[in-house]
């Protein structure tokens, strides 16, 4: 139907005139209603086909008034006038002798999906092998007819969240009682007009109500045939609706082609239209739910029908009008974009032959020629060869291809890289001394070591790559020291933190092939200081990661090697880079973590950390200076002490590094700005309330002397003059008073006297000195609150088993006391306890030092049993913190006998080292640690091992001063010092 609608429309093949003319047919008076010449006059004529033709009129409601009508030829069927046709035809109807009506007994068939509607074709799926072999039988005796009944939902189920298959999976299983019990009562008499293996096709003819079950397997039922109500076709209700039916059908014809199918289908086998079958033809071709469709084939009163009909085709009106607005909208989206392709292709073909502009691959090959000119002289022969190859590549390729954004990206690396071009070095060793000196307080060893490189640069004209590894404690500067090299030595700047690096490509680039692909840092660094000799510094490199994509630390070789970096070969880049003139400078704060064939191809400088004088300097200096600036704070509203600096070195920053220091004096500044903003907010309100008392007082003294001041400005005046005061004199008022002397020639000079005093009484208030903010010992805390370390010496007086040692920790050096005790003696109980959160390599030593402690003991007292029966404890205090390391060996032996002897250790004296089982010294680390918290917790002498002398002696003077060192190479050295009998009559002496 909606095919021969939406032809009619189309090709203006209908001309339409009034509606309520009569209609002329070869038939005499048969389809005078409006919906038979509607839908007739939308039939396409069929050629050569064996049914008979009509000639009708066709007259539109909507046409002219010339009263006009085109003559259509139109072919209809009817199912109960066919000719005889072929019985082995598929698609024909099958004659019967019996009529339709006289079947009162029929096979019931279950529709899953919908209701078959008179007039309409249906093809279904028998499953059941009895019912099928049951249809069979039937179309052979000529009985081909059946009855079609929609099956009920199942209980409780939700038809909507549903499938189709397996609504038609649950139907299939249906026999018998059980699925009597689920079909509707009304359907439909279908004529079975096809069966091709399982598929039946059916054609609707009449309504059909169950009345009851005959036999189970296969269902048969018997039927009461149901016929409309009787209706007045004359009814102008009804002749509305079925106008609003077909007007609806029409507007939604022109949209669906499928519905003209349905037209021209329908039409071919029902036969004439009347208002039922238009109900019918509505509902049946609609998307409308099954049950409301159902719903419409119950319905026997015409024109509640037809409501129900309309009501489906108007929703299926206001669905077509979506989905047309839909592929509008799409398709202007799709159009609008291809006409701005299509233009912009025939833009760039315009410009390319009027020369105006080149193509895309031409301009970007223009591009990177550009781009290596001035650098082609220093560049490589090989790395030339390959952007030529690489440039030649991009010519072939198809701009779309992904091929070409791989070339581009990688000639865009490779011209943008800086072959051959270095930055001009500064090897004035005074000025780098000076830049040195500036950045950093101290560390002379560093600095010497960077102006030996400056040195040897400008002795060979040029200066070669080296690699460098500070390592100490955080915060002691060892990234800003990197930083200092380069503007000492006038080179670029780039750094990169390798902390918790696990994967290779980092270092050394991705693989062209993979999407997203990089080159590593190192090319990365380069492309942007833009020189092939800047300052790279490595950071954390001790935290170097290791996982699933290789191992970085063994990738940095290439990079840090001085023999292999002339020629480091990226990933991505696939072309050596000559990396042998960067500088490398690396960071760490324990060597011991970087990996040995790493650590063999960096120079070591350690940065041991600062002393308290050093600490002292570098926030009086800097760190206080930078924070006052950054806090908005003038010079002279604030004063630090030097006692108040001292105690917070002392007391709450003891770190090697300076950091936690700059963060205690940010604290301290950031609580003086507020002390500050807020004393100066009741000061402005001081102010003001000083000019209102002013402007009060001036207002009451001139009321009061207004008289006077009249008689003493008449006394002074002339005639005239007096005349005007006299008048004036009545209405003075503060205004006029303050009014200038220009104005009132009379005006007092006590008026003029009164604004001087006002505005100095303001200048004294806004000019009074404020009271500076004076941070000292005693108010310290209420800056930075309660002090965190206090002092590390326990004792005054050592006493017997107590021994003062020196440990060194990634944060520094540190004293530790060494405590030994008796649990109990007895014979055969000797035994030694260790507590104090002690490594391994800790709980060795202490078995060590029982040891020789044992032998040595025996040898002074050789009667004496004191180790062989007695239990001993040894602690060393702050338990909560692990300690381990091989240098407190001597300690553990000192305070074992001195608990064997019961005689106390030297005062003031600490000591170092590891002891083998024979009484050797060996060597520690940690020397300027160590001795700095010696002077820290004010001791006088210091027991190293001989082997460590080197290192003491390269201490800066002000750290040895005042202090007593002994080298030792064995233990029985150390015997002697630390229990002299002089030193112990002193002891008892104090």
């Amino acid at each position: 139907m909606l095919k021969v609608l939406s032809a009619s429309c189309l090709h203006g093949r209908l001309q339409c005139v009034s509606s309520r003319l009569p209609i002329h047919s070869s038939h005499g008076g048969e389809g005078r209603s409006p919906l038979l010449r509607l839908l007739r006059s939308m039939k396409s004529p069929i050629s050569g086909s064996p049914y008979y033709r009509r000639r009708v009129f066709f007259c539109s409601e909507s046409g002219g008034n010339d009263g006009s009508c085109e003559t259509v030829e139109a072919k209809a069927e009817n199912a109960e006038t066919v000719e005889e046709v072929d019985p082995k035809s598929s698609s024909a109807i099958v004659p019967t002798n019996p009529r339709p009506e006289d079947y009162l007994s029929v096979i019931a068939l279950p529709l899953p999906h919908r209701p078959l509607f008179p007039g309409f074709y249906m093809p279904i799926y028998v499953k059941d092998p009895k019912l099928l072999a049951a249809l069979i039988e039937n179309r052979k005796r000529s009985i081909p007819y059946a009855g079609a009944f929609l099956v009920k939902d199942e209980p409780g189920s939700d038809a909507s969240l549903t499938s189709g298959s397996e609504t038609e999976k649950s139907t299939y299983d249906l026999k018998g009682k059980e699925l009597f019990n689920r079909l509707h009562e009304v359907g439909t008499l279908a004529q079975i007009t096809s069966i091709q293996g399982d598929q039946v096709v059916l054609i609707g003819h009449r309504r059909l109500r169950i009345t009851e079950m005959v036999s189970e397997d296969p269902l048969t039922v018997k039927v009461d045939h149901l016929k409309e109500k009787p209706y007045d076709k004359d009814d102008d209700v009804i002749k509305a609706t079925s106008f609003e039916v077909i007007a609806t059908l029409r507007d939604v014809l022109k949209t669906s082609s499928l519905w003209r199918d349905h037209v021209q289908t329908y039409t071919q086998h029902i036969g004439d239209f009347n208002y039922p079958r238009l109900a019918d033809f509505g509902a049946a071709i609609s998307g409308a739910n099954k049950l409301h469709c159902q719903q419409v084939l119950e319905e026997l009163d015409v024109y509640k029908r037809l409501k129900l009909t309309l009501e489906l085709v108007k929703k299926e009106m206001e669905i077509s009008k979506i989905q047309e607005s839909i592929a509008k909208a799409i398709e202007e989206k799709i159009s609008g974009e291809q006409r701005r392709y299509l233009l912009n292709e025939q833009l760039k073909a315009i410009k390319k032959e009027l020369g105006l502009e080149t193509d895309d691959k031409t301009a970007l090959s223009a591009k990177f020629r550009e781009r290596l000119e001035p650098k082609k002289d220093k560049c490589p022969a090989h790395v030339l060869q390959v952007i030529e190859e690489e440039l030649t590549k991009l010519q072939l390729l198809e701009a779309s291809s992904s091929e070409f954004n791989v070339t581009r990206n990688y000639l865009d690396w490779l011209t943008a890289l800086p072959w051959g071009n270095y930055s001009d070095e500064n090897f004035d060793v005074h000025r780098a001394q000076k830049i040195l000196d500036e950045d950093h307080y101290g560390l002379s060893d560093v600095k010497e070591r960077i102006l030996e490189f400056i040195a040897v640069g400008k002795l060979r004209g040029i200066a070669q790559g080296k690699i460098i590894c500070l390592s100490g404690p955080p915060g002691v500067g060892k990234t800003s020291i990197g930083r200092s090299i380069a503007r000492a030595l006038n080179r670029k700047f780039y750094r990169f933190s390798v902390g918790g690096l696990a994967d290779v490509a980092e270092i050394k680039g991705h693989r062209r092939t993979y999407v997203g692909a990089m080159p590593g840092k190192m090319v990365q660094c380069l492309k942007n200081v833009g020189t092939a000799n800047p300052l790279v510094l490595i950071d954390e490199i001790d935290k170097l990661g290791r996982g699933h994509a290789g191992d970085p630390a063994s990738a940095l070789l290439e990079l840090l090697d001085p023999e292999q970096n002339a020629n480091f070969l990226d990933h991505y880049l696939d072309v050596p880079i000559d990396l042998s003139k960067v500088l490398f400078v690396c960071t760490a704060n324990v060597v011991e973590m970087i990996p040995n064939p790493l650590l063999d191809r960096m120079e070591i400088i350690a940065i041991a950390g600062y002393i308290t004088d050093e600490k002292m300097h570098i926030a009086r200096d800097f760190l206080e200076k930078t924070t006052r600036e950054a806090c908005g704070i003038k010079p002279e509203q604030v004063e630090v002490t030097y006692a108040a600096l001292l105690a917070l070195v002392e007391s709450y920053c003891r770190e090697a590094g300076v950091r936690n220091l700059q963060k205690h004096i940010e604290k301290i500044y950031r609580k003086i700005a507020l002390q500050l903003v807020r004393r100066d907010s009741p000061r402005e309100l001081s102010i003001e309330a000083t000019l209102r008392r002013v402007d009060s007082s001036e207002s009451l003294e001139t009321s009061s002397q207004e008289s006077s001041e009249a008689l003493t400005e008449g006394a002074t005046c002339s005639d005239s003059e007096r005349t005007e005061v006299s008048e004036t004199s009545e209405s003075t008022n503060l205004n006029s008073a303050e009014s200038s002397p220009d104005q009132n020639p009379c005006a007092t000079e006590e008026s003029v006297g009164s604004k001087e005093k006002e505005e100095n009484i303001i200048k004294e208030v806004v000019e009074k000195p404020v009271e500076k903010v004076v941070v000292d010992v005693s108010n310290l805390s209420d800056f930075v609150g309660k002090p965190v370390f206090h002092a590390e010496r326990i004792y005054e007086h050592t006493p017997v088993g107590v021994v003062m040692g020196l440990a060194w920790t990634a944060m520094g050096g540190s004293t530790l006391y060494i405590e030994t005790t008796v649990v109990e003696q007895g014979e055969g109980k000797g035994a030694l306890n260790l507590t104090g959160q002690l490594g391994d390599v800790m709980k060795e030593s202490a078995q060590i030092a029982h040891t020789v402690a044992r032998a040595i003991f025996l040898e002074k007292e050789p009667g004496n049993q004191f180790f062989a029966n007695t239990k001993l404890h040894l602690h060393v205090p702050a338990g909560a913190t692990p300690k381990d390391g091989p240098s407190a060996g001597c300690t553990m032996i000192t305070s074992l006998l001195s608990l064997a002897m019961k005689k106390p250790v030297k005062r003031d004296i600490a000591m170092t080292g590891e002891v083998t089982l024979t009484g050797r010294i060996l060597p520690i680390g940690g020397v300027k640690e160590k001795t700095i918290a010696a002077r820290r917790s004010e001791v006088k002498t210091i027991i190293f091992p001989s082997a460590n002398k080197r290192d003491f002696d390269e201490l800066a003077p002000n750290v040895k001063e005042g202090l007593e060192v002994h080298f030792v190479d064995d233990y029985s050295q150390i015997f002697g010092i630390t229990f002299s009998d002089n030193q112990e009559d002193e002891n008892k002496e104090q």
